[in-house]
């Protein structure tokens, strides 16, 4: 890794603490949670609540505007935060969400969905595909969102709900996103790659362990299936999905995974980050191999959004 990536590493991990059989997760929450950056973008940043997955539930969101999104029929992200569904919120990436509204002139809608272990599979996957049916149907009204133009993005379990909500969508006919947004994401349960290997024994932050911890709480002993676990999905849903930038970290152990999961989409922007860790796009601020990757996803996704159906 790079000497700032190392150093950043090593303070998140000493930070972060073990996860495991005794790992209290109400106080693993509180340590995981964090204030808000002074040097954030300014935004308009409402909260409120939409239908959720079941009859009479429902789901808060956070909506971002920046000045540069159009008053009506604005482009619109939906954003699903990283944590390995069980950590962080709406909160944690609040930071990452104002520079994705400020960069893409997109409305960005974040996801606060259901975490485990209190609420597991498929809790958190139904959540986010409540939020595109939502989108599709109400965003111009309630929003002044365009409905045409919804891409959806997450980090790591929240890339892992990006690319499931849109292989929920063309099962279910729902209009399918015109973009997704994959950075770092959580894919494969086997946990069996070579970077998991060499990647995933405490020196860069991401464990094996941890995610065995993430796992184990959001499946909760049912067996993955393609919409938690969605390299298992088939080459011909695959080729359903919607074009895609997938972001993999070097020094991280779900790098293999995002990899091995680029390569079986038909249109993709694949891009690796050198010498950077899981997580490292949250600091964008520090690391110039975070702002070049946001910048870079940035206009990828305003191109994709600029597009009517």
């Amino acid at each position: 890794m790079t000497p700032a990536a190392r150093a950043l590493a090593d303070s998140i991990a000493a930070a972060f603490g073990d996860l495991g059989p005794n790992t209290d997760i109400a106080a693993q929450r509180r340590r995981t949670s964090r204030p808000p950056d002074p040097r954030r973008r300014p935004a308009s940043v409402t909260d409120r609540t939409i239908p959720g997955p079941a009859p009479g539930s429902r789901l808060r969101v956070r909506v971002y505007r920046s000045a540069g999104t159009p008053a009506t029929d604005a482009p619109a992200l939906l954003f699903f935060h990283g944590g390995g569904w069980v950590l962080c919120s709406l909160d944690t990436h609040d930071g990452l969400c104002r520079e994705l509204t400020h960069l893409t002139g997109a409305l960005v809608v974040s996801v606060d969905y259901r975490l485990a272990p209190e609420h597991p599979a498929p809790a958190a996957v139904e959540d986010a595909y409540a939020a595109l049916r939502w989108a599709t149907s109400h965003l111009r009204e309630e929003e002044g969102g365009d409905p045409r133009r919804i891409a959806v993005a997450g980090d790591s379990a929240g890339g892992n709900l990006a690319a499931a909500v849109c292989l929920l969508a063309a099962e279910r006919g729902c209009p399918l996103p015109v973009a997704q947004f994959l950075a770092y994401p959580v894919l494969d349960a086997r946990l069996a790659t070579e970077s998991m290997r060499t990647y995933g024994d405490g020196r860069f932050f991401l464990t094996a362990a941890h995610m065995r911890w993430y796992w184990g709480h959001y499946l909760a002993g049912a067996a993955p299936t393609p919409h938690t676990a969605p390299c298992l999905a088939s080459d011909e849903a695959l080729r359903l999905m919607p074009p895609a930038y997938v972001l993999t970290a070097e020094c991280d152990p779900l790098r293999d995974e995002g990899d091995a999961f680029a390569a079986r989409l038909t249109t993709v922007r694949h891009r690796t980050a050198p010498g950077v860790f899981h997580g490292f796009l949250d600091f964008f601020p520090q690391l110039p191999q975070a702002r070049e990757a946001l910048d870079d996803a940035a206009v990828w996704l305003r191109d994709r959004l600029a597009a009517r159906r």
